[in-house]
């Protein structure tokens, strides 16, 4: 790829980046009084990021199941209210558990 391709794209790039972290400002001049509105632009950035994950969440090991375990068990964790680390670190073991002994 030579250097004017390459400048092209970065360009591109930052200006669609720019243009969605400027679009709200200009749609949205006064403060959003509606409680449904506001509730989906609080969800939305938790809904992307769980979309992103889960499927790499799925994929990460060498056994589709284990995953499946681990993901399992960092729910529970996670319902009864422990802490991230916690969470993410008793997840990881439970696959390296899973994967040594089966």
């Amino acid at each position: 790829m030579n250097l004017s391709k390459t400048l092209i794209a970065v360009l591109l790039m930052a200006i669609v980046t720019y243009a969605i972290r400027v679009f709200p400002l200009a749609i949205f001049k006064r403060k959003i009084k509606s409680r449904l509105i506001k509730s989906f632009l609080f969800y939305i950035p938790f809904a992307v990021l769980g979309a992103m994950t889960f499927p790499s969440i799925l994929f990460s090991t060498s056994n589709i199941y284990f995953s499946i375990i681990g993901t399992c068990a960092a729910l529970v964790l996670a319902y009864y209210e422990k802490g991230l680390l916690t969470v993410a670190v008793s997840a990881v073991l439970v696959v390296y558990f899973c994967e040594i002994f089966f």
